[in-house]
């Protein structure tokens, strides 16, 4: 295995449920009504901060398709797949995306919160 070099997310992420490590900004999804065998799941664009098992044929819901293994490089558990062939037509707009299993991830938001402040009156400032 090759050198691991973790990217840091800004904005709405999503991360390994076991770590906490960044794997892809909610931008990069490309549906949230996505199913596996093992329940839902979201396909993605793109991911960071990962490694990537063998190639290998898997018969999937959606038919056979050629895949790699997704793990965090953080924490080396399974999260997901990505679609390196698709055998079937239908499905080749698969290729090249990964899947994230939902429950696998957690949702974060990291922008910051921000109160305005102003000068302002209360009952107490009042005669």
């Amino acid at each position: 295995m090759g050198r691991v070099f973790l990217v840091d997310l800004e904005g709405k992420t999503y991360r390994c449920r076991f770590c906490e490590n960044a794997l892809a900004l909610a931008d990069d999804v490309l549906s949230r009504h996505f199913n596996c065998s093992r329940g839902r799941a979201y396909l993605f664009s793109n991911v960071v901060n990962i490694t990537l098992g063998h190639q290998e044929e898997r018969l999937m819901l959606s038919g056979l398709h050629t895949v790699e293994d997704i793990f965090c490089c953080c924490c080396g558990q399974y999260v997901g797949w990505k679609y390196v062939a698709a055998h079937d037509k239908s499905q080749k707009y698969k290729e090249g995306k990964f899947v994230l299993e939902r429950w696998r991830i957690v949702e974060e938001v990291t922008e910051e919160f921000h109160l305005d402040a102003r000068p302002g009156s209360s009952d107490a400032e009042n005669p």
